[in-house]
C-alpha cells in the first residue's frame, strides 16, 4: 500500500515508500514525482519529472533554461541520470543551447553505448535526436552576468565622467521590472551560486533512480565541469542499496566521490543522516579543518536507501545571509515538504 511504513532498514529505522527527495529548490515541483511513482511509474520518469519542471522555469536560475552564464555569458550545462533497475548511467557535461541536458542524459543511457558526451559533442547528438535550440540566457541572467562584470573590470562600469560612474548597475536597470532584480543580482555577483538540483526516488517496490542537473558555478571558466555530470560524484545509484547526490561546490565533492562514498557507508549500515555527514567530514579533512578556507564553500548531500528512509547534511549551519544552510525537500506520499538535515559545522560560512 503507498505510503506505509516498512520493516528496519539500514540505520535501524523505518522508512516509507514510495518516497521522493530533492534539494530544496525542487520543493514545488516533487508532487509531479510522486503522481508518477503513485501510478506506478519508473522511478527514472519520476525524478526527471521534477527536474524538467526546474530546468524550464526561467525564473530558477541554477539550472536549464535562465541558468547563469560562464564568465563570456554563455549558459552551459551539466547532467547525469543512474538508473536502478538497470544499473545503467547517462551523462552531459559544458552542453549549451539545450534546457533538458538530464533528458539528454537519459537518452545517452539509452541510445549509445557510452556513458558521457561532453561539449559540442554533446549538443549535436542531442540537436540529432531532436532537441530544439535555443538561447538559454534569460533578460535577468544577462543583466547578472553584466553586473558581475562591472564588479571585476572597471571598463564595464560607467566611465569617470558619467554622473554614474560609482554605480555599477547604472543603466542596466532601467525599468521598474529590472530594478526588482535588483537584490536578487546582487546576491548572485556577491556570491556566485553554483546551481544544481538533486533529485531521488524509491518506489513502493523498492526499485530507485536519480538525476542531478546544474548550469554550474556561475561566471565559471568556460568547459569547467563540476561534480553534477560525474557519475560517483554528483551522483550514485546503486539498486540493492540507495541513491545519493549533491549540490554546492563540485570541485570539492569530485575529490572525496561523494555520492559513492554515502552509498557505500549505507552498504555498510549507515543511516542515510551518517553517511552524508562521512562525505562531509572527509571534504573538511582534506583541509585539515581549516575554519577559514572551508567556510569560503558549501556543500550539501542528499540520501536514500531501499527500505524508504532519507536524509542529507550539510557542510554548514547556516548561510551568509543567517538561513539555514542545510534543508531539503522530500514527500513521503502526504505533499512535498522542507525538513532540516544535520549539519558538520555551527555557524554561519562566510560565503
Amino acid at each position: 500500500m503507498f505510503g506505509a511504513a516498512l520493516p528496519a532498514g539500514q540505520g535501524g529505522t523505518a522508512g516509507t515508500r514510495p518516497l521522493i527527495v530533492s534539494s530544496a529548490n525542487g520543493l514545488k515541483y516533487l508532487d509531479r514525482g510522486m503522481a508518477v511513482l503513485k501510478k506506478g511509474g519508473d522511478t527514472l520518469d519520476a525524478v526527471l519529472a521534477v527536474v524538467t519542471a526546474v530546468e524550464d522555469d526561467p525564473n530558477d536560475d541554477s539550472v536549464g533554461y535562465g541558468g547563469l552564464p560562464n564568465e563570456e555569458g554563455d549558459v552551459e550545462l551539466d547532467a547525469c541520470v543512474m538508473h536502478g533497475p538497470t544499473r545503467r548511467a547517462g551523462s552531459v557535461a559544458s552542453i549549451r543551447k539545450v534546457k533538458n541536458p538530464s533528458l539528454v542524459a537519459r537518452v545517452v543511457m539509452e541510445r549509445t553505448d557510452h556513458v558521457m558526451l561532453a561539449g559540442d559533442g554533446a549538443r549535436r547528438f542531442a540537436v540529432d535526436q531532436g532537441f530544439q535550440e535555443m538561447n538559454l540566457l534569460t533578460e535577468r541572467s544577462r543583466l547578472a552576468w553584466l553586473a558581475w562584470k562591472a564588479s571585476t573590470n572597471k571598463n564595464w562600469r560607467p566611465g569617470l565622467d558619467s554622473p554614474e560612474w560609482k554605480k555599477e548597475l547604472a543603466g542596466l536597470l532601467d525599468t521598474p521590472e529590472k530594478q526588482a532584480w535588483a537584490a536578487h543580482i546582487e546576491d548572485v555577483v556577491m556570491h556566485p551560486p553554483t546551481g544544481t538540483i538533486n533529485c531521488l526516488a524509491v518506489d513502493a517496490n523498492g526499485a530507485l533512480s536519480g538525476t542531478t542537473t546544474t548550469s554550474g558555478l556561475s561566471w565559471k571558466i568556460p568547459g569547467r565541469v563540476g561534480d553534477s555530470p560525474i557519475i560517483g560524484a554528483g551522483l550514485f545509484v546503486d539498486g540493492d542499496i540507495g541513491g545519493a547526490g549533491s549540490t554546492g561546490r563540485g570541485e570539492e565533492n569530485i575529490k572525496v566521490s561523494g555520492g559513492h562514498t554515502i552509498v557505500e557507508a549505507m552498504r555498510r549500515g549507515a543511516s542515510p543522516n551518517d553517511a552524508c555527514l562521512e562525505a562531509l567530514k572527509r571534504i573538511a579533512r582534506n583541509y585539515n579543518n581549516n575554519m577559514e578556507r572551508l567556510s569560503q564553500f558549501y556543500v550539501k548531500f542528499y540520501a536514500i536507501n531501499k527500505a524508504g528512509q532519507h536524509g542529507g547534511a550539510g557542510l554548514w549551519q547556516k548561510n551568509p545571509s543567517g538561513g539555514s544552510d542545510s534543508t531539503y525537500a522530500v514527500d513521503e506520499g502526504s505533499g512535498p515538504k522542507l525538513v532540516e538535515a544535520p549539519y558538520l559545522f555551527s555557524g554561519a560560512r562566510a560565503v
